[in-house]
């Protein structure tokens, strides 16, 4: 069990990358004319999955992989966090708890950025790219 609440813990930091990624590409690809900045299925997979972590930090759910990876550490027999895994980096990184209200607030902005850059570096379709 422990080993799986690892594999748990880097494909939920493999998503993070792949969303942190996509909100720096997306405007910078864009700008350069990079083409898999505009590639629909990744995009809409950025976008839906920040808009997953978004409606869970509103309804003030954890992320169903933090919560997985809980579950797992717990099943081995240790002790396992309850939070969710960015709000205990940022909590390490300035040393000091924000209220949950605050990461909604973040992703909530995050997604509202996301949609904007659908907007300004619309993707193709992949009839479009023909």
């Amino acid at each position: 069990m422990s080993r799986m609440a690892e594999a748990v813990l880097v494909v939920h930091v493999g998503v993070i990358l792949f969303n942190v990624f996509g909100l720096i590409a997306i405007p910078i690809g864009g700008w350069r004319g990079w083409g898999f900045v505009r590639i629909f299925w990744w995009r809409a997979l950025h976008l839906g999955i920040l808009g997953l972590v978004a409606l869970q930090a509103v309804l003030q759910r954890a992320c169903v992989l933090t919560m997985w990876q809980s579950d797992l550490v717990r099943r081995a027999g240790e002790a396992a966090p309850d939070t969710p895994l960015i709000e205990r980096w940022v909590m390490h990184a300035i040393f000091r708890p924000l209220p949950s209200w605050v990461f909604a607030a973040l992703y909530v902005g995050i997604c509202a950025y996301t949609l904007l850059l659908w907007r300004l570096v619309p993707p193709r379709r992949p009839r479009d790219l023909r």
